[in-house]
């Protein structure tokens, strides 16, 4: 080929490469210690914001904070000035799809192989992280593409979250976590399926021994499946009884993805960990995951999305119908579980819509009830307890990994400002800086 047709070609391929070669440059970064000037810092363990602090960061974990006064910069210290900004903790978002692509569903979906859904997770993940999201749980991927994302993000391959991951979800055939797209000719069955007690024991096994970090299952139908009703229970509580009992025996916490009041009530009485949605919960439900310490994790902005943008992304007629039935609902259940005292952490279902617009559920959770201190607890201390990561994220302490964002204003006064992200740190390096 002539050197004149191969400076753009080398020109091109290094701009695609570039964003990960920065991250890969990132990773492998030793040296100096890092202070960052925190002009606000927002305490979520007390719920305050500080004024003047600083924050010592040593390799990847913070080494000190408190207020500027009392923690002098070393000399040699690299010194990133966020004097006019809020700085918070890395966002945590508990329930996401990195490797669905939000803009094709329903039928469209099909024309989307596994490995061609994890590299759109690729993209996915450089977009979360941007938003301001250093942590999320991963909850249900074909082919353990989110396995295989984890990983790759892990080795320093590429930039995105810290993730963890639960590989297939498991459900009952012909349910909300089966394929029933195809004809029966195809004779096509998802691999999280599971019918009974011990056939759901060994699909845990499973998903554990190809490397989920977690276990999700299908306590109920859903919106975005066809044939079912999103409020009709689905596992039994026998089987999902020994779901539970099988995850927490070998270490994995279990996540419930669960519509109706009966599914999330035998899901709770069976000991999972999280309800996801929760759209139709009752009193009944309320008091359980209150006395039982069940964390709800309900998505309540992608109702906003599915119903304006649903028929042109493939969303079905008949899931763009469910949720015109059920998206309010779920929204005055969140004013009434959190009215209620059940323990919220935040879930935004991202890759049903686009993913870097996590952030814009915050102004639903505060519109339902929460204060905007309370939304930015949900998606910090409270869901890295869910996470069972309260050691290592979820807020500015010293021993946790520095993983540290940045916005302009007060979102403690303008929720909306966690939508405008302008700096992210994860791990002690910089990942996005406006």
């Amino acid at each position: 080929m002539p050197i004149a047709c191969q400076l753009p070609l080398r020109r091109a391929i290094a701009a695609l490469l570039a964003p990960f070669m920065l991250a890969a440059l990132a990773h492998a970064q030793t040296g100096s210690p890092v202070v960052i000037k925190a002009g606000r810092l927002v305490d979520v363990e007390a719920g305050r914001v500080l004024r003047d602090q600083h924050i010592l960061i040593e390799g990847e974990r913070i080494s000190a904070t408190g207020p500027a006064q009392s923690i002098p910069i070393p000399s040699g210290a690299k010194v990133i000035d966020l004097s006019g900004s809020t700085v918070l903790p890395g966002l945590i978002d508990a329930h996401t799809h990195l490797t669905s692509n939000p803009y094709i569903h329903g039928y469209m979906a099909l024309s989307s192989s596994d490995m061609r859904s994890a590299l759109y997770g690729v993209r996915a993940a450089r977009l979360t992280l941007d938003a301001g999201f250093t942590t999320v749980r991963d909850v249900g991927a074909s082919g353990f593409g989110d396995v295989a994302l984890r990983d790759a993000i892990n080795d320093g391959d590429l930039p995105g979250p810290r993730m963890l991951v639960s590989g297939y979800a498991l459900g009952i055939r012909g349910g909300h976590c089966d394929n029933n797209l195809l004809a029966p000719e195809y004779k096509d069955v998802s691999q999280g399926v599971a019918d009974g007690p011990w056939a759901a024991r060994s699909k845990v096994r499973e998903m554990i021994k190809y490397g989920a970090d977690l276990i999700k299952i299908c306590a109920t139908g859903g919106v975005l499946s066809k044939g079912d009703a999103a409020g009709a229970q689905q596992y039994t509580l026998e089987e999902m009884q020994a779901i539970v009992q099988e995850a927490h025996k070998l270490g994995r916490r279990v996540a419930a993805h669960a519509h109706g009041a009966s599914g999330i009530n035998d899901a709770i009485r069976a000991g999972v960990d999280s309800v996801e949605h929760a759209s139709l919960i009752d009193a009944e439900g309320i008091r359980l995951a209150r006395e039982k310490g069940t964390w709800l994790v309900m998505d309540v902005y992608n109702d906003d999305y599915i119903l304006s943008a649903g028929e042109k992304a493939g969303f079905l007629p008949e899931s763009l119908a469910k949720e015109k039935e059920i998206g309010q609902l779920q929204r005055d259940n969140f004013r009434k579980a959190f009215a209620g005292g059940a323990r919220m952490a935040f879930g935004s279902d991202a890759g049903v819509y686009p993913h870097g617009d996590n952030g814009k559920q915050f102004f639903y959770m505060v519109k339902y009830g929460m204060t905007p201190m309370g939304a930015v607890q949900a998606a910090t201390i409270n869901a890295a307890d869910l996470l069972g990561w309260k050691d290592k994220v979820g807020s500015i302490k010293t021993g946790k990994f520095a993983d540290i964002i940045a916005v302009n204003g007060d979102p403690m006064a303008d929720v909306g400002a966690l939508t405008r992200v302008r700096f992210v740190m994860k791990g002690g390096k910089v990942m996005k800086a406006e």
